[in-house]
């Protein structure tokens, strides 16, 4: 299982993202809607790594705004390997400089990232399936596009290991 660096979307943008996840469930695709028990809610990841301690990344973080002021624009919808489905948010300066800086951070306390999100590696985005059916790609990624744009702001931010019960709110 993965552990996360999350962050959190306003109220009007974590609804649509969630009427889109529906809307992918009534097309046959398993959203995260329903995954490890409804545990998920819209974010965009920071970092991720096999296993986060709370406590050491709080520290690392020490005196630092993680859930910033951000605004995210999602303008697009885009495909990983292993048919990762998921909603691009606008790689803007401040974006980019904000997820520098938390990476930065965290590796100088020896936290061990995965390498997908060292700063220039990094795609922001907010995952919306994690194995969409080959068949089911075309109609899934129709639906993204209808709900597109979708302006959003950064509310918050926590650790998260959803398989292990983990969830620790950050500044």
């Amino acid at each position: 299982m993965v552990a996360a660096l999350e962050l959190y979307l306003d109220t009007d943008a974590t609804r649509r993202i969630r009427v889109l996840w529906d809307a992918l469930e009534a097309e046959g695709v398993q959203s995260l809607r329903y995954l490890l028990d409804q545990r998920h809610r819209p974010h965009v990841s920071l970092t991720v790594a096999p296993r986060l301690d709370p406590d050491q990344v709080a520290g690392a973080l020490d005196g630092m705004t993680v859930a910033a002021p951000l605004r995210l624009s999602f303008l697009h919808a885009g495909q990983f390997v292993g048919r990762v489905l998921w909603l691009g948010p606008t790689p803007t300066p401040e974006l980019l400089a904000h997820h520098a800086e938390v990476y930065a951070r965290l590796t100088r306390a020896g936290v061990g990232l995965s390498e997908h999100y060292q700063p220039g590696r990094w795609v922001p985005h907010c995952t919306l399936s994690m194995r969409v059916p080959n068949a089911l790609m075309a109609a899934a990624v129709r639906r993204c596009l209808e709900v597109l744009p979708i302006e959003a702001r950064v509310v918050g931010a926590a650790v998260t290991d959803h398989a292990r019960g983990i969830a620790h709110p950050l500044p």
